[in-house]
């Protein structure tokens, strides 16, 4: 797996460290919040390998690996210790770092979460990585359709969803491949009762990839956890960016 994944440093205070969601980015997930983040935080933002400026991997992407990386690449940037952010196969990502580095790590946000998939996220996954060699913009249609709340969905005009099924036929990162083997290959049950930092849990309850049952499991496994349910789609930076940035605002000034 290719190491010293390309990454963004921003603002100055104590350290946030963001993991993004499979077959996105930094940018692509968390563009629309990094601005106001960086305002309180340190922001440290690594890209997975083959998204961004990090070249592809040569092989499978191991949960364990990105996690290590991705705490080198905050501690190398100046942070001893820092909350992450994570959404979508990022809250994996979020909670393996956190169990292989406890000393690091002073609290978790995990956003469209999942613990392991199930069924329906395993389907979708399936889906997901056979469309990658084909059509491109069926496979957008497909992840528009899936990861979109219903009321945004509804809400745009043709042109619009037009414009959107375009940007994201322009958005499909060389390294989608090993994302979602990455999201396969997530099962972190057994660790979440062993998590002992501050933790919030933020639901997107019109998610047809990562459903709210999935972050209810990651609330009720991990002790002390807050769950927050924001009516939205997966795609929560488009959808409810506000109420995603009160959440997370709201936990930082109270976890640290």
């Amino acid at each position: 797996m290719t190491n010293h994944f390309a990454h963004l440093v921003r603002g100055s205070g104590p350290g946030l460290l963001l993991a993004h969601g499979g077959g996105g980015s930094v940018e692509g997930n968390f563009g629309t919040i990094l601005d106001d983040l960086a305002r309180t935080h340190t922001v440290v933002g690594p890209d997975y390998p083959g998204t961004g400026a990090t070249p592809r991997s040569t092989g499978p992407l191991d949960l364990d690996a990105v996690a290590d990386e991705l705490v080198a690449i905050a501690v190398d940037a100046g942070l001893e210790r820092f909350a992450i952010l994570g959404y979508s196969v990022g809250t994996g990502v979020a909670v393996r770092a956190a169990t292989r580095h406890p000393e690091r790590v002073t609290g978790l946000i995990l956003t469209s979460g999942f613990a392991k998939p199930d069924n329906r996220l395993q389907l979708a996954v399936d889906i997901w990585r056979e469309l990658l060699g084909g059509d491109p913009k069926l496979l957008a249609k497909f992840l528009i359709f899936a990861a979109s709340g219903e009321k945004y969905l509804n809400a745009l005009t043709p042109a619009e969803l037009e414009a959107a099924i375009e940007g994201l036929v322009g958005f499909v990162p060389e390294g989608t491949l090993e994302h979602v083997g990455l999201v396969e290959s997530v099962d972190t049950r057994a660790e979440l009762a062993g998590i002992s930092v501050p933790t919030l849990v933020i639901a997107t309850m019109q998610d047809g990839l990562a459903p709210p049952s999935h972050s209810r499991e990651l609330a009720a496994g991990i002790p002390g956890a807050r769950l927050v349910e924001i009516d939205a789609g997966h795609d929560i930076g488009a959808e409810a960016r506000d109420e995603w940035l009160e959440a997370i605002q709201k936990f930082l000034t109270t976890a640290g």
